[in-house]
């Protein structure tokens, strides 16, 4: 491993070493057609849609095989979420937001958005692929780090809210901008497994936050979701989502 990295950049040398512990894509299947919305729903249930005046669920479209989501009028997001349910899965897409809106990978949601949310906070003050607990109190809320000003800039964090993150952040702050590429397609994966449930995270194949929960909070099975937060005026900035796809699990 030691003369491959040394000709490799340090994003690739990550991958290979996380994907050499089973992070791959077999058996997985697509959740999107890239030319419709076949299979998805929009939910105006969630607290992100505004008020009862205009309940919309945000504006959701298909451009280029990505899903694109953003604020109809301002303040008003909501949630995308699968027609189908799952139970222990692995999720994976590709992301390539704006920095700015603020964001999420929903896993085993209701319809009106309660989940166990993989953070798509894009961000100052933000992070990607920490644990949120979305209409569960803000239980758990897991993050090792967090964006400054600008989404190459980080802060490597050891607690929130007194409480010691449970994955050791893997990166250094120098490396971060090696390794997450800005206006490129970053991959995000999530997997749950239980419940209780235990919830992994990764970016680009390297491993980001790992945790279980120790009450049963949600049903056994879910549907899988993205979001445009509420609030604000995020009408010209997007969220941008291809190649999603789910591998359900079996114990």
């Amino acid at each position: 491993m030691k003369c491959i990295c040394a000709t490799l950049s340090l994003a690739a040398c990550l991958a290979i070493s996380a994907y050499a512990d089973g992070a791959k894509d077999e058996g997985f299947a697509s959740l999107t057609d890239g030319k419709t919305l076949n299979g998805w729903h929009i939910s105006a249930k969630s607290g992100h849609s505004g008020t009862s005046k205009h309940k919309s669920g945000g504006r959701w479209v298909i451009e280029d095989g990505a899903i694109i989501g953003s604020q109809d009028i301002p303040g008003n997001g909501g949630i995308l979420l699968t027609d189908d349910e799952y139970g222990d899965f692995e999720v994976a897409l590709e992301m390539n937001n704006d920095f700015g809106p603020d964001s999420g990978l929903f896993l085993r949601s209701t319809e009106d958005g309660k989940c166990y949310q993989a953070m798509i906070d894009y961000h100052s003050g933000g992070n990607v692929m920490g644990i949120y607990g979305e209409g569960l109190g803000g239980k758990p809320h897991l993050r090792n780090y967090q964006f400054k000003d600008r989404p190459e800039s980080i802060e490597v964090l050891e607690e929130v809210g007194g409480v010691k993150t449970p994955t050791p952040f893997p990166l250094t702050v120098e490396k971060w901008p090696n390794f997450w590429k800005h206006g490129q397609w970053n991959e995000l994966r999530a997997r749950v497994v239980g419940n209780p449930p235990h919830i992994t995270t990764w970016i680009n194949g390297v491993k980001i936050m790992e945790w279980t929960e120790t009450e049963k909070r949600l049903p056994d099975k879910g549907r899988i979701g993205v979001q445009v937060h509420g609030g604000g005026d995020f009408t010209k900035q997007f969220v941008r989502y291809r190649n999603v796809r789910v591998k359900p699990i079996k114990n």
